[in-house]
């Protein structure tokens, strides 16, 4: 427990630093190094030995970086991956993730990889920080809100201690922690108000569930591997994917909708 107590404070320490303290450039290259471990995780979840699991990671840093410099592709990916998190996944995770779709699985590692990279560059560090936030509270609210009042699982062959009561307490924790951005973040509240409020709560409510569907994913993922972790960089945590995963899914939505208010 106190290995990943310390491992948690120094991801958050390093984060914090990163987002505030270097310039634009340096920053995309901490958010390239993330896409290229993760995918390099993804590609050995996938069966790709060592060597083709590095070449993967190469390959969506490529991408990453590919697409960040080239005019409005980033806005084309991030559309591209909120309908695969929101229309795709949850069709796939209903029918069953299998190792006989490691081909396809290692093309959503890029559809779910390369354009949250590009959503942590879309958006200032104050709003990155605040759609982590986010993500970080629906994570903590389902998983104590199921170990207090689960009962009914929500996907039992995917993620068994995943429950119905964890995701309603995640998505009432995270209204209450959109209500609360909205009256102290200044640019937000000029733009939350009146009729504003419905469609700004409603997007709060589909960002939660687009992150735990990008658990549920990762999990299922996992699952089809016969992983527990999908790595061992991170003592006590496992690997990156296991701190992403929900961020991975939420990243390319988030940058959309604060765009869309234009509040980024």
């Amino acid at each position: 427990m106190l290995t990943r107590v310390l491992t948690a404070a120094a991801l958050i320490a390093a984060l914090l630093a990163a987002l505030f303290l270097l310039e634009r450039a340096a920053f995309a290259a901490v958010a390239g190094a993330i896409v290229a471990l993760a995918g390099f995780e993804w590609g050995r979840l996938t069966g790709m030995r060592p060597g083709g699991a590095i070449a993967y990671g190469g390959a969506c840093l490529a991408g990453f970086a590919g697409l960040a410099a080239w005019g409005g592709a980033p806005a084309v990916a991030l559309w591209a991956a909120a309908l695969f998190w929101i229309a795709i996944v949850p069709w796939w995770l209903a029918r069953g993730v299998a190792p006989t779709q490691r081909p396809w699985l290692r093309a959503a590692g890029f559809a779910a990889l390369v354009p949250a990279g590009l959503g942590m560059l879309a958006l200032s560090p104050q709003r990155l920080l605040m759609l982590l936030g986010l993500v970080w509270i629906a994570d903590s609210a389902a998983y104590f809100a199921g170990r207090a009042f689960g009962r009914r699982r929500l996907a039992p062959s995917i993620s068994p201690g995943k429950t119905w009561e964890g995701a309603a307490g995640a998505a009432a924790l995270c209204l209450i922690y959109a209500i609360i951005c909205a009256l102290l973040d200044p640019a937000l509240a000029a733009r939350v108000r009146g009729a504003a409020w419905a469609p700004y709560l409603a997007a709060a409510a589909l960002l939660c569930a687009v992150s735990i569907a990008g658990d549920l994913f990762e999990s299922a993922l996992k699952r089809q591997a016969g992983a527990k972790d999908s790595g061992a960089l991170l003592p006590g945590h496992g690997g990156v994917l296991d701190r992403i995963d929900s961020a991975t899914a939420t990243l390319p939505l988030g940058a959309l909708l604060m765009h869309g208010m234009g509040a980024t």
